[in-house]
């Protein structure tokens, strides 16, 4: 039986046989290319849709690995986009507890209100803080918060 696919491990890409000529006559065919079952391929493949990336082993097989941890640029930005997310969600809350002082009857009362409050302001301070970018080091909502957005209030 003959492979479907040559794996080249320079480029860490699969080639279908099948499209050989094609290769050959536009970007070229490998010449590191070993081959590979369609078993093995499709292996390879599914670990990758799990989040695994694809590289060779040391006899040139392909093989997947975890992909390295995000730089600490992007781990930043992906931390203010949650910050901005979680201050963006609770504004609807800052203003309708305004809103309903004026009326008298609030959905928070003060104590939570605060701790709101103070919530928003650890999370306007966190990119300040040392234990910045990492997650675990977000600032925890207030235990009620979470019940206000399942209950349908917000």
């Amino acid at each position: 039986m003959s492979a479907s696919y040559v794996f080249s491990p320079s480029t860490r890409v699969f080639y279908p046989v099948s499209l050989r000529e094609v290769y050959e006559a536009g970007i070229g065919w490998p010449d590191d290319g070993v081959p590979v079952s369609d078993e093995v391929h499709a292996r390879i493949l599914l670990e990758q849709e799990s989040g695994r990336v694809i590289c060779a082993d040391a006899g040139g097989q392909p093989a997947t690995k975890e992909p390295p941890p995000p730089t600490e640029e992007v781990q930043a930005a992906i931390e203010r986009n949650w910050r901005d997310r979680q201050l963006v969600d609770t504004d609807a809350l800052v203003a309708r507890h305004r809103d309903e002082l004026e009326v008298g009857t609030t959905t928070l009362n003060a104590e939570q209100y605060q701790a709101l409050q103070a919530y928003r302001r650890q999370l306007r301070d966190w990119p300040e803080l040392g234990a910045f970018p990492l997650a675990e080091h977000r600032p925890t909502a207030p235990d009620w918060l979470d019940a206000l957005f399942a209950d349908g209030v917000l």
